[in-house]
């Protein structure tokens, strides 16, 4: 057994059942959250966290749970990354805002200089910072209506970009994420995704045929003189971490460069490593106009940021862009943290050998499980979508039964999935090994069960 130093005493790298999940201490608190907190506001696994570090998150009673859920992608150098931590104190102690508008302070600075640096593409770049995915896709979107006066915004089937106004118009799926949240936002316009499992004419075909009817559509439904953006997930995160078909981001990103286009990556999951790339974008060489990131940029404090073309963004008049927040100096020295976190200690390469680990173990499962209809994605952002056995029907109920015994065994998955049957695994970058190989074995056994 290894243990992480997390900014105190070591946490034992290990998992640890001592309750029933969730424990007693955990219902009683989660109690209090039902009568304090509206139940809009879910919980996938009601078991209330002390600490947490590495690979694990250590709950109110005691229990040591296996994290491969990384707070939906957050912590993907570990809770409480040491080098997180220190920044973070160090300017705890000095101030904790200003507001960068007001008065600036350097390590937004250097948060947008290194944005700038290591994001595809060796063209002049800028980098303003918010403080979620939401706002910085909302913030692309009007730096790109605004750059190219144009009204129209594509997006596509199965994505996912936020519970905002225009990012609930721009995300895919109705429950629970637009349902009667409604009117939604003008100007917004869906195409085919490449979603190779379920390409009708299978997946050979899926890139050729999926980017033609994406910009069939676009040009007579919409007309790509009137299109400011496309926006889309490298990775289709909440829809089900979908691979795009290969082939197809490039055939789109060429059609937006051909018409003027804004081409706006949004790698709020798949940003920062999590792929075995920096950014997800780079598997295929794909150089975005906008960059939008969030979720692991700050391991855990609130920060996103747009970066993107300097003739776009420098287009945008003084005083068009900003937030009280945005760019907080704390968020700024944890962004900072992360980034040294992320290369002193290879976490792209870590990233890939989580990847290497699943992913065999995985399409092995899919062999004997014939449940398993599909093994997909790259690094350590990996899925299992879940069917009916010999149909491609989707079976949301057995994703949550697999779920609910993962986490009785002490193993925190997520579902995703525009049918809510896929199992989707996020593992902090920093996890052990043996962490890993044993969440798997819980995973495989669960599997079978079911």
């Amino acid at each position: 057994m290894s243990t992480v130093t997390q900014g105190g005493p070591s946490l034992p790298q290990e998992r640890r059942v001592v309750t029933e999940i969730p424990g007693p201490r955990s219902r009683e608190l989660f109690a209090r959250k039902q009568s304090a907190v509206p139940p809009g506001i879910g919980t996938t696994l009601p078991v209330f966290v002390t600490r947490a570090g590495g690979g694990v998150v250590v709950d109110a009673d005691g229990n040591s749970l296996i994290d491969f859920g990384s707070g939906i992608a957050v912590t993907s150098v570990g809770n409480s990354a040491p080098r997180v931590v220190e920044r973070v104190r160090r300017q705890a102690a000095d101030f904790t805002h200003t507001c960068f508008m007001v008065t600036p302070y350097e390590s937004y600075v250097q948060v947008a200089e290194k944005l700038n640096e290591i994001t595809p593409g060796d063209h002049a770049k800028r980098t303003f910072l918010l403080n979620s995915g939401a706002e910085a896709v909302e913030n692309a979107v009007k730096v790109a209506r605004h750059a190219t006066g144009r009204p129209a915004v594509v997006v596509f089937d199965h994505g996912y970009h936020g519970r905002t106004l225009l990012t609930m118009s721009l995300t895919a799926k109705n429950m629970p994420y637009k349902h009667r949240f409604g009117p939604f936002a003008p100007e917004v316009y869906r195409v085919p995704l490449a979603y190779p499992f379920r390409w009708p004419t299978g997946a050979e075909n899926c890139a050729e045929e999926a980017a033609a009817q994406a910009i069939d559509q676009i040009d007579k439904q919409v007309g790509a003189g009137n299109v400011a953006a496309v926006v889309i997930e490298p990775i289709a995160g909440e829809g089900g971490f979908i691979e795009p078909a290969k082939g197809f981001l490039p055939r789109i990103a060429e059609y937006c460069r051909a018409n003027g286009i804004v081409f706006i990556a949004d790698e709020v999951q798949t940003g920062f490593a999590r792929t075995g790339h920096l950014f997800a974008c780079e598997d295929e060489g794909i150089v975005p106009d906008i960059i939008v990131t969030a979720k692991g940029i700050a391991g855990g404090l609130p920060l996103a940021a747009v970066t993107g073309r300097a003739e776009i963004l420098d287009r945008v008049h003084v005083g068009g862009l900003g937030g009280t927040y945005g760019g907080n100096p704390l968020a700024c020295e944890a962004a900072l943290g992360v980034l040294e976190t992320i290369e002193a200690e290879d976490l792209v390469g870590k990233a890939r050998r989580i990847g290497e680990v699943m992913l065999p173990r995985l399409r092995a499962l899919a062999e004997r499980a014939p449940i398993v209809g599909d093994v997909r994605g790259r690094g350590a952002m990996t899925a299992i979508e879940l069917v009916v056995p010999g149909t491609l029907e989707p079976h949301p109920t057995a994703a949550a039964e697999i779920a609910r015994r993962c986490h009785a065994e002490g193993l925190l998955v997520l579902t995703a999935g525009t049918y809510g049957n896929v199992l989707r695994f996020l593992p902090p970058l920093v996890m052990p090994e043996h962490l890993l190989q044993e969440a798997l074995e819980i995973l495989e056994k669960a599997v079978c069960e079911v």
